[in-house]
């Protein structure tokens, strides 16, 4: 158990531990880790869950996108320009 889970809500928690399972490399939409935790409709709130991240180095948010590609938020230091350079990196460092 993290020291982090006992603030965050069952929701929150399940989409933390979805979000862990993206490979390095790859994406999925807010919408696909909703669908994933059996909340279609909660994609909202899995973004919500991603801007509360208290441990982004295994928990990586960053490799969650909007559902027509486009990058979305990034709320850690360096932001959007943050979150495009760990994607680019992950992707090269992937085909290696």
């Amino acid at each position: 158990m993290y020291s982090y889970e006992k603030d965050y809500s069952d929701f929150t928690l399940r989409v933390f531990s979805e979000i862990k399972k993206i490979p390095k490399g790859t994406t999925l939409s807010y919408k696909d880790v909703a669908n994933l935790i059996g909340r279609p409709n909660a994609y909202r709130a899995v973004a919500n869950a991603c801007a509360k991240n208290p441990d982004p180095k295994n928990i990586p948010c960053h490799r969650v996108i909007k559902s027509d590609g486009s990058i979305g938020g990034y709320s850690l230091e360096g932001g959007i320009k943050k979150k495009k350079y760990l994607l680019l990196k992950e992707k090269k460092c992937s085909k290696i």
